[in-house]
């Protein structure tokens, strides 16, 4: 069973990131599984809908025999960066429009091994 507590800890550290506002962590199914949506966002609704986004995406790229690695969303106030963590869970972090998408991906990096530990 996922340790929540933990995995809680780690999505603020994430979100201790420059450029990073909110930090989610979303089940391959498209359950809520630890971390903070955007004040005023439906949980149920956000989290599900960027599961079945990825899975549409890495359908749509399936063709080119490329493991998809993120998709990002354009805001006008904001980015959506969903980065895929393996076969369990995605990450869904809404950023400022300046954060370096790069950099960002480096970190969540760092942290996916400690995250598979929790799940």
């Amino acid at each position: 069973m996922a340790d929540i507590t933990a995995l809680d800890s780690i999505l603020k550290e994430i979100e201790g990131i420059p450029g990073v506002h909110n930090a989610v962590l979303v089940s391959r199914s498209g359950m809520h599984i630890a971390g903070s949506v955007p004040e005023g966002a439906h949980t149920e609704t956000f989290v599900a809908m960027f599961a079945i986004l990825l899975g549409a995406a890495e359908t749509a790229t399936s063709e080119l025999r490329d493991r998809l690695d993120t998709v990002t969303i354009e805001l006008e106030g904001s980015r959506i960066f969903i980065v895929n963590n393996g076969p369990k869970a995605i990450f869904v972090l809404r950023t400022s429009r300046e954060a370096d998408l790069a950099m960002v991906r480096t970190e969540v990096g760092r942290f996916s091994r400690r995250v598979e530990e929790h799940l």
